[in-house]
């Protein structure tokens, strides 16, 4: 009897190892590949503040006195040959003690100034003209409002998460090809090159750059649905070295930390809106114009979000 018990004893103690092992190999594996995505904003960025708060970064506030922020995310379509225009523009404003979060697509198209050049032009061309530091600074701009912070997605690599994390389920609203893709009207579950594609499409849509979007959030919402419920331990590598690849920002590892374990419990809600513009065409390129009147709207709507949290 004593025999097995010591046997019993040995074979917890070793399962009790693996596990810590394996949580410190996890935990070391973050924080390598949060280094490696981590890509600070130039040191001469001059956002455009019109907030009435001081907001306090992510990683520097107390867990009942969480502060709320903006984040840009981008999502920089790059072919062979090509250094890409963030073909994705989805700006969020974060709340925790109203559990909500504000999110809308700006169209690629908008015209709007480009920072740094003087000049105006298709607020996508941002990124391509200027990088990420006058991506940034043109959106803010464009809002009028400071982005806290940014997560930069190279599409192309997008595909190989999703192919980790075993497709998307999306919902179609009318059937389409693309590239060689058929896809039918209703649910469809796409591998990552499906996803890809899916999500590239925009001349057939009657909706344009808001249907495109709109299948771009089914996809990147499934993406976290299953992200989120993701164990398997063994895929680890492949999808850390997938994020590194594709993936910058400049969130440190302490403010992912704190996002995953503060943030993300108080987050309950996310409310949506669309910039509503005209499109048309100067000297025979289309763009997509947003009067001054709407732009002050979407000021107001995330002006709102962030200073709640801050005022109670």
């Amino acid at each position: 009897m004593k025999r097995w018990i010591r046997i019993g004893i040995g074979i917890t103690a070793v399962l009790f190892l693996a596990a810590g092992g394996l949580a410190y190999y996890a935990y070391h594996s973050l924080e390598t590949t949060a280094k490696r995505v981590y890509a600070p904003l130039p040191t001469d960025k001059a956002p455009y503040v019109s907030r009435d708060v001081e907001v306090k970064p992510v990683a520097k506030v107390e867990t009942n006195e969480l502060a709320s922020f903006s984040v840009l995310m981008l999502g920089v379509d790059q072919r062979p040959q090509d250094r890409g225009r963030s073909d994705t523009l989805i700006v969020l404003t974060v709340n925790p003690r109203t559990r909500s979060v504000l999110m809308f697509n700006i169209p690629r198209d908008t015209r709007t100034e480009i920072v740094g050049r003087g000049t105006q032009d298709k607020i996508n061309h941002a990124y391509a003209f200027e990088g990420i530091g006058g991506a940034v600074r043109t959106v803010e701009s464009f809002l009028d409002m400071p982005i806290d912070y940014y997560v930069e997605v190279n599409m192309e690599g997008f595909k190989t998460v999703v192919d980790i994390l075993s497709g998307v389920d999306v919902v179609n609203p009318f059937a389409f090809d693309y590239e060689g893709a058929s896809f039918a009207q209703g649910p469809l579950h796409l591998d990552g090159e499906q996803a890809l594609k899916y999500s590239r499409m925009r001349y057939d849509d009657p909706r344009g750059d808001f249907g495109r979007n709109e299948r771009q959030r089914q996809i990147v919402g499934d993406v976290i649905r299953r992200a989120a419920k993701w164990t398997n331990a063994f895929d680890l590598p492949k999808v850390l070295g997938a994020i590194g690849d594709n993936v910058k920002t400049n969130l440190g590892f302490d403010e992912m930390k704190d996002l995953a374990a503060k943030y993300r419990p108080r987050i309950s809600t996310i409310d949506t809106t669309e910039v509503k513009g005209k499109g048309g065409t100067i000297d025979g390129i289309y763009y997509y114009f947003v009067d001054q009147q709407e732009r002050d709207r979407i000021h107001a709507l995330m002006k709102q979000s962030l200073i709640l949290a801050d005022k109670q």
